[in-house]
């Protein structure tokens, strides 16, 4: 089966898919994206990823290209084109073509671009395993609430900590304090049992698995704070995860040359995972 991307109303060949080289996105990454996963067929949290897309394009002043009823079935046809029954669908949203000028355009078309992808989320070893991070100054724009296209920062971070031997980067602000990972949210366990995790303000992305996560959290009667926390409180926590659309709940074992607990998963984070785990194979078929 041959893979299929979806540019501006047409499915077209995954190799053959392409934008004008005056689209804003390429020239000044005017624009925003967003990722939801699909696991048996299932769109995961679709209304709520949705509703962060918009929110997004509201705060760039960006129209929605189409209506949000068409943009779920094109999601939908894209992915059973494409035979993904596991897997994740990229949507990316440009302000569109115009002559190169850094003021907005009051005439360009919204440019929409969709890709799939097929990977078996719930079997993928960092999950499963956990993975190491580094800790590195958090470089970012003061907006990180949109979920822009420009990631240059989160590029630059994730390389440092390819090349460092990690599988990511826990970003730190000039106080000291984690904001949230390059592609990631970041969390800690405290020794009382205690999760923490910063507040959604402008300067993290308000995660659509993190806000899932909250509510799991409170069904089991677990208590959570969103508040700041240092890299030194990180190293001495109980346990630490990661949460996003792509990662799910994935344990952090290391960061930076500190190993936290015996090296491996916490039962804590573990109880957590396998709570979304449930939570997302018991989904009713979106497609």
């Amino acid at each position: 089966m041959a893979r299929l991307a979806y540019v501006d109303g047409r499915y077209t060949p995954h190799q053959d898919a392409a934008v004008h080289v005056e689209d804003r996105g390429f020239q000044f990454s005017d624009g925003v994206y967003e990722v939801a996963v699909c696991i048996d067929s299932a769109l995961i949290d679709l209304t709520p990823h949705l509703d962060r897309l918009e929110r997004s394009l509201s705060e760039l002043e960006i129209s929605l290209p189409t209506s949000r009823r068409v943009l779920e079935m094109v999601m939908k046809e894209l992915l059973a084109r494409n035979g993904v029954r596991d897997g994740l669908i990229y949507i990316q949203i440009t302000r569109g073509t115009a002559p190169r000028d850094h003021a907005f355009p009051s005439n360009a078309k919204p440019t929409l671009v969709m890709t799939t992808k097929r990977v078996d989320f719930l079997n993928q070893k960092k999950i499963l395993d956990g993975v190491k991070i580094i800790t590195t100054p958090d470089l970012r724009w003061d907006r990180c609430d949109i979920k822009s296209v420009s990631l240059l920062p989160n590029c630059i971070a994730k390389t440092e900590a390819r090349r460092a031997g990690g599988d990511e980067a826990w970003l730190v602000d000039k106080s000291g304090c984690v904001t949230e990972g390059t592609s990631c949210n970041a969390w800690i366990v405290t020794h009382d049992d205690k999760l923490l995790t910063r507040a959604t303000t402008d300067n993290i992305l308000r995660g659509v698995t993190r806000a899932t996560l909250m509510e799991l959290a409170a069904e089991m009667s677990l208590t959570f704070e969103e508040r700041p926390f240092t890299v030194e409180e990180a190293k001495s926590a109980r346990e630490a995860f990661s949460t996003s659309a792509t990662s799910f709940v994935t344990p952090v074992v290391q960061i930076d040359d500190t190993v936290l607990g015996n090296g491996a998963p916490g039962l804590f984070t573990s109880r957590l995972q396998d709570r979304y785990f449930e939570y997302c194979v018991n989904k009713e078929s979106a497609l």
